[in-house]
């Protein structure tokens, strides 16, 4: 398994890319470097811990797990968010999740980051998860026979969830709009994930929405700006609203067609080193633009969103994004398990941290909901209005 960045709010899946060294510069606050030393005393405590459970313990012991919780609470005790580890089976669905393409019910998931609530964000067209009568907004409360708790891990839910093709997994989730739970049982089947779809609006507008930036996610890019320019766009809304992030490299060749020769973000790691993404002249977009976000979108959707602000090529409208503006890498312990740890600090081309802050909108537009009209969407209103008049 190779090194590999993670850029991710809270995500279905995690998805990683080659991990590139640090050799250009930009103007950014170095980080500070804390070393944490694990005292001697630990392997002796373990050891007493151990000989306190073969002693007094009555439920059936199980080294393995006992290893893994030790390897999963070193982690955890760097109270990051973001950094897990993975055991072998975690790290096998991790791997698959890179092709675009798994055995599952074609959801995309989100962890709200204080209550751990786990909550279905995007339902695939003609996904198991639609034949099984799931919505967005749903949250989850059992897979299968597990109940789910704040503690859960996100990753460890999708793999419950994922399975072999043709298998079933009975799903328990609280719909949120009728505040009421139901359970309901889903066929899992191959999924290609759909991360760009795109439509024509009135007045020759084009819509083109990101669910996720996957590896899959840049060809999808350009064929939906090209399908859209051959049916006469004129101007384009981009729409990131809940889109969680990423990989790395499919956002910063996606901003690659989108601007003028700069940088479309910058990071800089532990040791203050930096890397700089660029773009070049070959492409560009000159079209009148509005990117839509909202406290959803993060880290990757939040490097689009910044780099579309900064160079001023587009307008974002609506609420302030997530605010994760820093990366992870995946790192392969050489016996099957990885570690994700955070590694570096992200900036926009003009230099700005956004994490724990998010990306202000250049024109605020709650989203209203509207019961008569559940399709109703007054932030997509806002934008065509914004739009038509550029």
């Amino acid at each position: 398994m190779k090194k590999s960045m993670v850029l991710k709010g809270a995500l279905i899946s995690a998805l990683i890319i080659f991990i590139l060294p640090f050799t250009t510069s930009c103007q950014t606050k170095n980080q500070v470097s804390v070393d944490n030393d694990v005292t001697k005393t630990t392997d002796k405590k373990i050891e007493k811990l151990q000989d306190l459970i073969d002693k007094n313990y009555i439920g059936k012991i199980k080294d393995e797990d006992l290893e893994e919780g030790i390897y999963k609470g070193f982690i955890e005790g760097l109270d990051d968010p973001y950094s897990v580890y993975y055991t072998e089976e975690e790290t096998k669905a991790l791997v698959e999740q890179t092709s675009g393409e798994y055995s599952g019910i074609g959801a995309v998931l989100s962890q709200d980051r204080d209550t751990g609530v786990i909550t279905i964000l995007q339902v695939y067209e003609d996904s198991p998860a639609e034949e099984a009568g799931l919505k967005e907004g749903d949250s989850f409360l059992k897979v299968g026979d597990t109940e789910l708790t704040s503690k859960d891990d996100i990753t460890e839910v999708v793999r419950l969830i994922k399975g072999e093709e043709g298998t079933k997994v009975e799903l328990t989730v609280y719909r949120n709009k009728e505040k009421k739970e139901f359970t309901t049982t889903a066929i899992r089947r191959k999924i290609q994930a759909k991360t760009v779809t795109t439509k024509m609006l009135e007045d020759n507008i084009g819509y083109l929405a990101i669910s996720e930036f996957d590896s899959v996610t840049l060809d999808q890019y350009k064929e939906g700006l090209k399908s859209l320019s051959d049916q006469g766009m004129k101007k384009l809304i981009v729409d990131l609203r809940n889109n969680p992030g990423g990989n790395l490299d499919t956002v910063t060749d996606i901003l690659d067609l989108m601007l003028p020769k700069g940088i479309s973000v910058c990071m800089e790691d532990k040791g203050g080193n930096k890397k700089e993404f660029k773009t070049d002249e070959e492409n560009k977009f000159d079209k009148p633009l509005v990117v839509l976000v909202n406290g959803n979108s993060a880290s990757a959707s939040e490097i689009y969103a910044g780099a579309i602000q900064d160079f001023k090529t587009g307008t974002i409208i609506g609420t302030t994004t997530y605010g994760k503006g820093v990366v992870q890498q995946i790192f392969d312990l050489k016996d099957g398990t990885s570690v994700k740890l955070t590694i570096a600090e992200y900036f926009t081309p003009k230099g700005r941290n956004i994490n724990k802050k998010g990306i202000t909108p250049d024109v605020e537009c709650e989203y209203q909901e509207n019961e008569k009209s559940p399709e109703a969407d007054n932030q997509l209103d806002k934008a065509i209005e914004y739009i038509k008049e550029k």
